[in-house]
């Protein structure tokens, strides 16, 4: 059964592609090497990432935990749990996600971070 707050994230999913693509919002994934969850998401989301309406309104780029970092990043706080999903906004960090919630709740749980930007 699905539940209403996750319709709600998919109904809004796709006006708030649109929004966020023109607000400069990308997801930073601080990830370890080595780190299991890390390569879980890379089996089970990595491959449809972009087909996905948060995926597309949220350009993933990836970063070793240890850096080096783009410059210019404005963060709540250094990330330490791999993998994190920093979502930015013109460099400066909206909100955060640490851990891998599953293939089933990664992209409402980005639905309702994007909601923030």
């Amino acid at each position: 059964m699905i539940s209403r707050r996750i319709l709600l994230g998919l109904a809004l999913a796709a006006p708030l592609a649109a929004h966020a693509q023109t607000q400069g919002v990308r997801l930073m994934m601080v990830r370890r090497k080595g780190c299991v969850y890390c390569a879980q998401w890379d089996r089970e989301i990595a491959p449809v990432y972009t087909r996905h309406a948060e995926g597309r309104a949220a350009p993933l780029f990836s970063v070793d935990v240890d850096g080096p970092y783009p410059d210019g990043l404005a963060l709540a706080r250094m990330p330490w749990l791999t993998p994190s999903f920093i979502l930015l906004k013109a460099g400066s960090e909206v909100t955060r996600f640490e851990g891998y919630p599953g293939a089933d709740k990664f992209f409402p749980v980005l639905a309702e971070m994007l909601a923030q930007a």
